[in-house]
């Protein structure tokens, strides 16, 4: 009898032991698999907030903004945000592109455009996608004014990805 029970513990044991075999092979591939990034593989709905400083001739100001915007899986870009500038708010429609690297980093290129259509300045961020490309991280690294002046930023981005599912398809 208790050679019996012996033998049924040492199979549960040998079962229990192939299945986390079993599961650790499985893990590196699925592993690498989730490790590339593509456009088509962040596109879709975005939240944002943006927040820092603006360095202008006339000093530092505070900055921050909160905003949407959607990638498609050609890389187009288009949102809208609402910042304050050393408390004055503005709310601005956003255009531009997206590029995304296989390692997760890249950049969006942006204009920002009153309520009118007129340029108020175009701004370039480098990023990081994180957690399965459904967050990122950025930092703005350069603005520009419709004159051509450039405006030193000290502003840092987070995102996050509203709709998860959607858009995250892969296209080989």
């Amino acid at each position: 009898m208790e050679n019996l029970k012996n033998r049924g513990m040492v199979r549960t044991i040998c079962c229990f032991a192939s299945l986390l075999v079993s599961l650790a092979a499985a893990a590196p591939a699925q592993d690498h698999e989730d490790s590339t990034c593509s456009i088509a593989r962040v596109a879709g709905d975005w939240g944002y907030t943006e927040t820092g400083t603006l360095i202008l001739p006339s000093g530092a100001v505070p900055f921050a903004s909160v905003g949407k915007y959607t990638v498609d899986a050609e890389g187009n870009l288009s949102g809208k945000r609402n910042g304050s500038e050393g408390g004055i708010i503005q709310t601005a429609m956003v255009k531009g592109t997206a590029t995304v690297n296989a390692d997760c980093t890249g950049a969006l290129a942006i204009s920002l455009y009153d309520q009118s259509g007129n340029l108020l300045d175009t701004v370039i961020k480098a990023l990081v996608y994180v957690d399965n490309a459904r967050e990122a991280r950025a930092i703005v690294t350069s603005v520009v004014l419709p004159d051509g002046t450039s405006v030193l930023p000290v502003i840092t981005m987070n995102a996050k990805k509203l709709f998860p599912k959607r858009g995250n398809k892969r296209q080989e």
